[in-house]
């Protein structure tokens, strides 16, 4: 017989993911692209997340659903922000952390917690693309370079060419010109992370930075991002094996703990 399950959807503007714990274990999760239908989304990934842990729907407990997309999902118990699920989801991998960059699809967030991880204070980039991984799509196809390849390309230069605007529909002009110029597709990728981490580097500032810092989201597989985000910080930074999964492991945890 199943034993009891606490889900964790995390419905993103680019990708979902569910997760299923069990007291504190992680049984399973899955993730998929969420298309223009959260709603299927997230009974796509969660169909797939049972598969994947050989469980029934019917073990189910609670589900708490967080992204943008969790007023999408019809069965949840309970939705939360995903300021909230990154900050929890951050503190059960790395208990030291205090802070957390969370780099998402549409907007980037750092966020300050205390020892129980709870949320004290956060900064948030939601006006505009950049510096999040929509901003990295449309650059790697302005360049044409894989974006799983994009951060590896980057570190091969040894110096990143000046980017001087942020804006995606700008700084997509700006790169089609800097590679007509016949400057190195490295040294323009490298700019790029560059620019992205600085204006990271700058939320963070608004914020008391202390203690361990935490990357969550997809953006934290960018090995050009993390290495350009040490170099600002002067620090390690701490890596989930899966930095998809943050979100999700938080939105989990939290269901498993609801009275």
């Amino acid at each position: 017989m199943d034993k009891g399950i606490y889900v964790g959807l995390d419905i993103g503007s680019i990708s979902s993911e569910a997760l299923l714990l069990s007291d504190e274990r992680i049984l399973s999760y899955s993730i998929i692209a969420t298309g223009p239908n959260p709603h299927r989304a997230s009974r796509e990934c969660l169909k797939e997340a049972l598969s994947k842990g050989g469980v029934s729907e019917e073990s189910i407990l609670r589900v708490v659903a967080t992204g943008y997309g969790r007023i999408s999902v019809p069965f949840k118990t309970r939705e939360v922000t995903e300021i909230t699920c990154h900050a929890r989801g951050s503190h059960f991998l790395f208990p030291r952390t205090r802070t957390v960059i969370d780099i998402g699809g549409q907007d980037s967030k750092v966020i300050t917690l205390d020892e129980r991880g709870k949320v004290t204070d956060f900064v948030m980039n939601d006006k505009c693309a950049a510096g999040t991984g929509r901003f990295l799509e449309v650059m790697a196809r302005a360049l044409e370079v894989e974006l799983s390849k994009m951060g590896e390309r980057a570190l091969k230069a040894k110096k990143g060419v000046s980017i001087t605007s942020m804006c995606t529909v700008f700084a997509e002009s700006e790169v089609i010109s800097l590679i007509a110029e016949g400057l190195e597709v490295e040294e323009i990728l490298r700019g790029l992370h560059e620019s992205i981490a600085r204006r990271i580097f700058r939320m963070a500032r608004r914020l008391r930075v202390r203690g361990e810092i935490t990357i969550s989201g997809g953006v934290a597989k960018n090995e050009g991002i993390v290495e350009a985000l040490k170099s600002l910080f002067g620090m390690e930074i701490n890596i989930p094996n899966e930095p998809q999964i943050v979100g999700a492991l938080g939105a989990a945890l939290l269901a498993r703990e609801m009275s």
